[in-house]
């Protein structure tokens, strides 16, 4: 056996079967937070009460909103979510939706750690490793199943260059996660389905990971199982609160992977995808995860007959076996269904190929060649 570690976050606890407002207010009050400031996204804030319902059970330790988190975490969004926070000094930070806030405020986090107040400072700490305690920590209701909430780095875009960096602290993880299926429902269809394949991807390549581990593995076979039913039922019956709920498990589950393994090249070129062609995180997995594990197939063919077994299909190969969850949920499958073309596709392996993802990946991906032969297979 090779030498190895696990890290674990510094993840309180995760709790669920209690509504969101509710929970929010009593984790609250057991941490002894006298200032809570909610960061939300724009639409559960603006079209629903679900965010007023945490601000009023909040009470008086309600210190304030920001709702301006924008899609892709672009770094002058972060900087405005710092400033709005120095105005309203919180003790806390609860976070409720998807992968665009949570990020946001991990991000935030080390702004406040580092008296970071300007996009330039903060592409400074890009890509470090940064070991300053956080300030202020916050608890998050995610919304999606993209799970962020489980690991202590936060991806955030640099829009003058296009390009995503990565930002790591010891404690930007979730100090406490709390899982509400029924707030899930404002979530539109193809976002909560769609971040489930990015979780779906997480348990997948940190399967197939190079220095992969007992833990990781375990936890990816199951959360796949959960993941093959659960999915199917949303799609059937998407007010299913125990379906939701089951989906809401498989991403903790698959989690245990981020930022103790490297992910492949499905997240590697997803990343591009997203800075390049502006695609959603969950479309990205959707559209080349089944194309990476075809290329991986001579490297990782043991593990993927796993994969298959685990999403109920033993006998196909794994690329096969996730393409068939996707057209049961109806998720895109092509480069051209998420507005990718042909002429984007040099510039896409040109900037995967300086991906350290895609550098990790288990089959070595040494070519802007490569890159385009996978970039076919999802064509």
């Amino acid at each position: 056996m090779q030498p190895g570690n696990y890290t674990y976050v510094p993840i309180e606890r995760v709790s669920w079967g209690v509504p969101a407002a509710q929970a929010v207010a009593a984790e609250a009050k057991r941490l002894g937070a006298s200032r809570v400031m909610i960061v939300a996204s724009g639409t559960l804030s603006r079209k629903t009460d679900a965010i007023s319902a945490v601000a009023s059970a909040l009470g008086a330790s309600y210190a304030g909103l920001f709702d301006e988190c924008r899609e892709h975490t672009p770094l002058e969004s972060v900087i405005a979510c710092a400033d709005a926070a120095r105005a309203q000094r919180p003790d806390l930070i609860v976070t409720v939706g998807g992968g665009t806030p949570i990020d946001t405020v991990k991000i935030v986090q080390l702004c406040l750690a580092h008296d970071i107040r300007s996009v330039e400072a903060l592409l400074a700490v890009a890509n470090k490793p940064n070991t300053k305690p956080s300030p202020v920590r916050q608890i998050i209701v995610p919304t999606t199943l993209s799970g962020g909430e489980y690991s202590s780095m936060g991806g955030g875009t640099n829009t003058a260059r296009k390009s995503k960096d990565m930002y790591l602290g010891p404690d930007l993880c979730a100090r406490v996660v709390l899982l509400d299926p029924a707030i899930t429902l404002h979530t539109p269809e193809w976002l909560w389905l769609s971040t489930a394949i990015r979780a779906v991807d997480h348990a997948v390549e940190g399967y197939c990971a190079t220095g992969t581990n007992a833990l990781v593995q375990a936890g990816a076979l199951h959360a796949l199982r959960l993941f093959s039913t659960s999915l199917r039922q949303t799609k059937k019956s998407p007010g299913d609160l125990d379906a939701r709920a089951h989906s809401q498990m498989a991403v903790w589950l698959a989690a245990s992977s981020l930022g103790r393994v490297s992910m492949g090249a499905s997240h590697g070129i997803g990343y591009v995808l997203g800075t390049v062609g502006g695609v959603p995180h969950g479309y990205t997995s959707c559209v080349m995860l089944p194309a990476v594990l075809r290329w991986n197939e001579p490297a990782t063919s043991a593990q993927q007959k796993d994969i298959a077994a685990a999403l109920g299909m033993p006998g196909a190969s794994a690329s096969e076996a996730v393409s068939a969850l996707l057209a049961d949920l109806g998720l895109p499958r092509k480069l051209s269904d998420v507005g990718i073309d042909a002429s984007q596709l040099g510039l896409i392996a040109e900037r995967s190929l300086q991906s350290p993802v895609v550098k990790a990946n288990p089959r070595p991906i040494r070519r802007t060649e490569d890159v385009l032969e996978i970039l076919s297979f999802a064509s």
